[in-house]
């Protein structure tokens, strides 16, 4: 195995570790804020992403890296709670949309506040954070 395989991989590993203690952190912060997940908050910044604050959830889906089954189960207790409401698509009508009410757009809010919490309490300065973003934008533009 050649030196460049070896540290590929460590580089790659280091950075699922990394990436999954961030998570982990901002998880455990989203916590405090009415019990939020960071998949609910995820879903909740991608539907305020949209140009018209909809999106059905094979969308949603790919904005936030899950299935759409999983999509679906993570927002019926958030449609309980009153954070988002679904009805058909104006295009479509087989097609559901969801969006965020009031509410939603609340705990988002919430959220955010205890996301930038979460990021200042890991002690990262910020030029270290736009360094990684720079090589993390190259990397994707590499696909």
């Amino acid at each position: 195995m050649s030196q460049r395989t070896l540290t590929t991989r460590h580089a790659a590993m280091s950075l699922l570790d990394t990436a999954a203690w961030v998570e982990k952190r901002l998880d455990q912060a989203l916590a405090h804020t009415r019990g939020t997940s960071m998949t609910e908050y995820r879903i909740l910044r991608a539907l305020a992403d949209t140009p018209r604050g909809t999106a059905s959830r094979v969308d949603l889906a790919r904005a936030v890296g899950l299935t759409p089954s999983a999509v679906t189960r993570a927002l019926k207790p958030m449609e309980k709670q009153g954070y988002l409401e679904s009805g058909p698509s104006d295009r479509d009508a087989r097609q559901t949309l969801a969006g965020l009410t009031d509410a939603g757009r609340e705990l988002l809010a919430d959220a955010e506040d205890a996301i930038d919490t979460g990021l200042h309490s890991l002690g990262v300065p910020t030029e270290l954070w736009s360094a990684v973003t720079q090589l993390l934008d190259r990397m994707v533009g590499w696909q």
